[in-house]
């Protein structure tokens, strides 16, 4: 198959756990990869603090400082950065065209890793307390909260999960929802109604969270939805379990999705239906969406990728 050269031979869009450990393992087989940091350079994980589930780190580390280590050492083999957000992508292809505001190149391989944003409440003070007492991660940062009590907004399975999860660490896991019947499954609800440390505060919204970063979270203003009522509900963290949102709007229309909108994959690959697209991390992950998996898809990506690119014959 002839076609034009492309500007390059991989090209990654994200520079969270799994675009780095892609353009780690792109970088280091010689196919030069361009990583495109995006809107939120790092990830999630900037907005972590404390991370003590990630292998190799005894001690733990803080989240940014987890992304500067793995930034450096993408670096030093020769991975090229820009700091740009992609705003389209054309797949008609191989070559990929890939479209900033103010560039336009073009790409034999295409590995998406554009993550997914946990969905919050829109309180002005959530992004002030994210990683100081409210999360979107009970699986993250449950262990931080033992011998506490928390509190879980949201409705659905997501929410569900989380209390159950966080009932290994809390002493007590209050369900907050805004409506008085759920959207969870029957089998999420009913674990959950079973679990004697959950406790339920229904017909309830969060209007505001107090707390500093010194000192973390201590309580809550909750208000009632069917009188307007304002209550203060003391509590020692908030996790915000209303969903995540996918980054794949960039793709709609153009490779398929499920229902939330996370990439679809061919089973035991990260090869999406367009020969030459990859997806890695949470962008095509609703279930685990943990550093260490993610990473472990960047790497998938990054190995599919480079055999593919033999097979054409392009590296």
């Amino acid at each position: 198959m002839s076609h034009t050269k492309a500007d390059r031979l991989v090209t990654i869009l994200g520079s969270g756990p799994a675009g780095l450990t892609a353009a780690l393992y792109t970088a280091r087989a010689n196919l030069k990869p361009l990583v495109f940091e995006g809107g939120q350079p790092g990830g999630q994980l900037t907005i972590t603090t404390d991370v003590e589930n990630y292998p190799g780190f005894e001690h733990g580390i803080m989240g940014p400082d987890l992304m500067d280590v793995m930034h450096n050492q993408v670096e030093r083999f020769g991975t090229e950065f820009i700091m740009d957000e992609v705003i389209e992508v054309d797949l008609q292809g191989p070559p990929f065209t890939i479209k900033t505001r103010d560039m336009s190149l073009t790409t034999e391989a295409l590995i998406i890793a554009t993550g997914a944003s946990a969905k919050l409440l829109g309180l002005p003070i959530e992004n002030e307390l994210m990683g100081y007492g409210i999360s979107a991660c009970a699986t993250c940062d449950g262990f931080f909260f033992r011998g506490k009590e928390v509190a879980v907004v949201g409705g659905g399975d997501t929410a569900m999960e989380e209390a159950t999860y966080l009932t290994n660490h809390a002493t007590k896991v209050t369900i907050i929802h805004r409506r008085p019947e759920l959207r969870a499954s029957k089998t999420m609800i009913d674990r959950a109604q079973k679990n004697p440390k959950i406790a339920w505060e229904l017909n309830k919204t969060v209007a505001d969270v107090h707390g500093t970063r010194e000192k973390g979270v201590h309580a809550l203003t909750l208000k009632d939805t069917k009188t307007g009522a304002l209550s203060e509900f003391t509590v020692d963290g908030l996790f915000i379990g209303i969903g995540h949102q996918p980054n794949t709007s960039l793709f709609t229309g153009k490779l398929p999705m499920d229902e939330t909108g996370y990439l679809k994959v061919i089973p035991g690959s990260t090869r999406t239906v367009i020969p030459g697209v990859y997806a890695a991390g949470d962008v095509a992950d609703s279930v685990y969406r943990q550093a260490v998996s993610a990473a472990g898809t960047g790497c998938m990506a990054a190995i599919d990728a480079e055999r593919d690119l033999a097979v054409r014959g392009v590296h």
